[in-house]
C-alpha cells in the first residue's frame, strides 16, 4: 500500500467475521506474508472465560468478570497460550470454552477492560489483527478492514475436520456435525445481538467469503486489497 510512513503510524489490517470462518489461519499467513505481528483478540476472552472458570466465577458475573479481564495473568508464547505461566492452549482452543467466550464478550465491562490489551499490540511494522470488532472498535482506523464469512453449513464442516484432525471427534459423528452446527448458530445470534460491538460487516469493511475459496485464495485476496 503506497503510503507514508511516519515514526507514530503503524498500519493494521482488522479481520472480523463469525466463528469458524477461518479469519485465524488466514490472519495468521496475511501477517507471516507482509512480515506483521498477528493478533487472535478472541484467545484473549477464551483465556478469560477459563480464568473465570477457575476461579470459579459465574459466566453471569459481569463485574467480577472484568476483574479478571482488567488483570489478566496471561501470555501468548509461540504457539502456546499462557494462564499463570501454565500452558492452557488446549483448554483455550476448546468447543466449550469458545462457546462461553462468546457469552462473556457480550459484557461490556469486559470488553472495556480488554480495550486497550489489544491496542497494545500495534506495533511497527505492522499488525494483522482478527476478531469481532477489529475494524469497528478496537483498530477504527485500521488500513484496511475485512468482513471474512462464509455459511454456517461449510463452516460447520470445517470445525468438524479440525477436530477429526486433532483426535477430539471419529469420522461418520453426524450427531456431533449438528450440533457443531446449531451451536454455529446460536454463537452468530448471540454476537450479531450483542447491545455493545455487535458483529456486522461494517460499510466500511471488504466482504471476502470463503465458502467457495480455498485458505490460499483468501489470503491472496486480502493482500491484494492491502496492496491496492
Amino acid at each position: 500500500m503506497d503510503m507514508q510512513q511516519t515514526t507514530d503510524f503503524v498500519p493494521v489490517i482488522a479481520i472480523d467475521g463469525p466463528s469458524a470462518s477461518g479469519k485465524g489461519t488466514v490472519a495468521q499467513r496475511v501477517a507471516e506474508h507482509l512480515g506483521f505481528h498477528y493478533l487472535d483478540s478472541g484467545a484473549l476472552y477464551r483465556l478469560v472465560a477459563v480464568a473465570a472458570a477457575q476461579r470459579q466465577v459465574a459466566l453471569d458475573q459481569e463485574p467480577a468478570l472484568a476483574e479478571i479481564a482488567r488483570d489478566l495473568p496471561g501470555a501468548f508464547v509461540g504457539d502456546a497460550i499462557l494462564l499463570n505461566g501454565e500452558d492452557v492452549s488446549a483448554e483455550v482452543r476448546s468447543e466449550a470454552t469458545g462457546g462461553n467466550a462468546s457469552k462473556v464478550a457480550a459484557f461490556p465491562l469486559v470488553r472495556e477492560a480488554l480495550l486497550q490489551r489489544q491496542r497494545d499490540f500495534r506495533q511497527g511494522p505492522g499488525l494483522v489483527a482478527d476478531g469481532r470488532d477489529m475494524g469497528a472498535v478496537v483498530f477504527p482506523d485500521a488500513s484496511l478492514k475485512v468482513f471474512l464469512t462464509a455459511s454456517a453449513e461449510v463452516r460447520a464442516q470445517r470445525r468438524c475436520k479440525q477436530l477429526i484432525e486433532k483426535g477430539l471427534m471419529a469420522k461418520g459423528q453426524g450427531d456431533i456435525f449438528t450440533q457443531i452446527l446449531q451451536d454455529i448458530v446460536e454463537r452468530d445470534q448471540r454476537d450479531a445481538s450483542r447491545p455493545v460491538a455487535p458483529l456486522k460487516c461494517y460499510p466500511d469493511a471488504r466482504m471476502v467469503d470463503t465458502t467457495d475459496l480455498s485458505i490460499d485464495q483468501a489470503v491472496n485476496q486480502i493482500i491484494q486489497f492491502y496492496s491496492c
